[in-house]
């Protein structure tokens, strides 16, 4: 069994996601969102920091799984993301954890099926996947996708990589 946290960065809103992945299957373990606030940027990128370290100490995932950095309405917002983006994975790093990256449409993709879904389609379909009956929030809905999203690629590249060794007759 593999415990994959997944993180939607933000530099006001981190989702994470925490799923446990065993084959093609996954099950549902944690989800939350860190609340950063608006106040000093360097305090929230702290939040974020301490936050994931908390994370990690309580569930120990294996792996974790983080968005990439897409070019947002400006420069600076950009910029921010990147930085907590930064954040979130010196603290992953920091308890020796791989890291894994993901572009949205990609996560899009492996969740809903299509690059271009919305916010309530990714919530929608978390929630279906991972048997949870209530609304999930946003940002932590991010998370559980990227997670999800890693399980679905990390399981098809082992069975590809068994299928050009020859093994394939054991998938």
């Amino acid at each position: 069994m593999l415990r994959i946290l997944g993180i939607d960065p933000g530099s006001r809103f981190t989702g994470i996601g925490i799923i446990d992945a065993q084959q093609q299957k996954v099950s549902y373990v944690h989800h939350e969102t860190i609340r950063c606030g608006t106040g000093d940027f360097p305090t929230r990128l702290g939040i974020i920091f301490s936050g994931i370290n908390d994370i990690i100490k309580q569930f120990n995932p294996h792996e974790m799984a983080i968005e990439t950095v897409f070019m947002a309405k400006n420069a600076q917002s950009a910029i921010k993301l990147g930085q907590a983006r930064g954040a979130a994975i010196c603290a992953t790093h920091a308890q020796s954890i791989r890291v894994h990256e993901y572009a949205p449409k990609a996560i899009k993709q492996a969740v809903v099926g299509q690059g271009g879904a919305a916010k309530s389609q990714i919530q929608y379909m978390v929630g279906l996947l991972l048997n949870i009956k209530d609304t999930i929030q946003e940002d932590a809905a991010d998370g559980l996708a990227v997670a999800i999203c890693h399980a679905n690629n990390r399981w098809t590249q082992q069975h590809v990589t068994a299928g050009r060794t020859g093994s394939w007759r054991n998938l």
